[in-house]
């Protein structure tokens, strides 16, 4: 959520600001025709609650023939004031609801570009690996070394579902402990939270109202399936007044995770890249509410997750993405992909985003300066630590060998029992 105030003092930055995310500039000028007629109405109601009062009031020291005239005036406004309070709360629903849709603004450094193909690819680490035999893709590999059901588990809990088997079941947990492993020694608190969320919480995220078809929906129990921790630990602080000496605070969260995948049909529907239910390890860190603060923090997380990549032994490229690109809530955002040898390109493992005050704003989140005393929105960032089945299947293609097999990188190997090679080959 944004600032009513700026956006009315700056209105013409606001439009050309969010006119680079795509955001049409008439819906700013509903939004401050929205907010201007509120305040109307909440000037003329509370003009005449007052003046009701004064006429309650006035009744004590009123004569018999005044009382009456009193008391019938008193009525009469507060049938005008019923009445206008019914139009208040659709002015105030009104302009809640184009409030909630309006993006956050975009960094000045970011790119410009209506969609992804106007990323920019900031830096390529390693080399796509040249095979010296025909490599098989994840499908055939998984098949080989009975590491999935799928045909199976399709029968039982439908289409991008998925179940896997003994050693591909255990790298899946074991990449998940070493990225913990790693996000505890940079400090965060390693917590799992749980997968489901009442409905507020998806609008102090920015799932709601943008991206309803995204997500699944409990109506028996009023409760929906979160699509990432993040959307757990970003109200897990809400309405709270921190200390500034209580941040940054750091989770890494940890959680099976929900999505639709409403719209994607004909993409990746075979195989583990686009599944329904997925596990994740979140980065998610709450710090001052400074731009220079946000960004030295911006780039930690971005770091992070190369080190993962780069603990994996996987060639991948980091893309600061474009405007067009981004989300409502980012205001700067970097994906990693990694090479996936199947598709001979680079495919997504990390979403790295600065949020700045935007998801403070929706969940009330404040911290006390510690100099000024000053009560301020925090900022919010976020980043994948790891999400898996996706990133399992560019492990095994960038490490299977010519039998099938998959070899282990060094860094991994402590969290699969020391082993160097996984599969049977044939």
């Amino acid at each position: 959520m944004l600032d009513i105030k700026f956006i009315v003092e700056n209105i013409e930055w606001v439009k050309s600001s969010l006119g680079r995310k795509g955001f049409p500039k008439e819906k700013v000028d509903e939004l401050v025709d929205a907010y201007q007629k509120l305040n109307i109405l909440k000037t003329s109601s509370q003009s005449k609650l007052e003046e009701k009062n004064k006429l309650s009031n006035a009744i004590k020291s009123a004569s018999a023939e005044e009382r009456s005239e009193i008391i019938n005036k008193s009525k009469a406004l507060g049938e005008e004031i019923k009445a206008e309070q019914i139009l208040l709360d659709e002015a105030q629903a009104k302009f809640d609801d184009l409030m909630l849709r309006m993006p956050n603004y975009p960094s000045n450094e970011c790119p410009d570009g209506p969609d992804d193909s106007a990323n920019v690819v900031v830096r390529k680490v390693g080399e796509p690996r040249k095979f010296d035999f025909k490599p098989r893709d994840q499908i055939e590999l998984c098949e080989l070394n009975e590491w999935t059901d799928m045909e199976r588990i399709a029968k039982v809990s439908g289409a991008r579902t998925y179940a896997l088997k003994n050693d591909l079941a255990q790298l899946e947990l074991a990449i998940h402990m070493m990225v913990l492993d790693k996000l505890r020694g940079h400090g965060f608190t390693v917590i799992s939270v749980p997968s489901i969320s009442k409905e507020k919480p998806l609008y102090g995220q920015g799932y709601l109202p943008f991206s309803r078809d995204e997500i699944y929906y409990m109506p028996a129990d009023d409760v929906y399936l979160s699509g990432t921790a993040e959307l757990i630990l970003n109200s897990l602080h809400a309405d709270e007044l921190l200390s500034e000496n209580s941040l940054p605070i750091m989770y890494a969260g940890f959680s099976p995770c929900f999505r639709r995948e409403a719209g994607a049909a004909g993409k990746d529907t075979k195989g583990l890249i686009r599944v329904h239910q997925f596990m994740k390890t979140e980065q998610f860190i709450i710090c001052k509410g400074d731009l220079e603060e946000s960004e030295k923090w911006h780039k930690k997380l971005l770091a992070i997750s190369e080190e993962v990549l780069q603990d994996l032994e996987l060639p991948y490229q980091v893309l600061d993405v474009c405007c067009g690109d981004m989300g409502a809530p980012k205001y700067r955002q970097y994906d990693l992909e990694a090479w996936l040898p199947s598709q001979n390109c680079y495919r997504e493992t990390h979403s790295c985003s600065n949020i700045t005050e935007w998801q403070a704003r929706r969940t009330n989140l404040r911290y006390r300066e510690n100099a000024s005393g000053k009560v301020r929105f925090a900022h919010t960032l976020n980043n994948t630590g790891i999400a898996t089945p996706r990133a399992l299947v560019m492990f095994i293609e960038n490490h299977q060998n010519e039998d099938g097999s998959v070899n282990i990188p060094v860094k991994l190997q402590p969290y699969m029992g020391g082993k160097k090679v996984i599969g049977k080959g044939k």
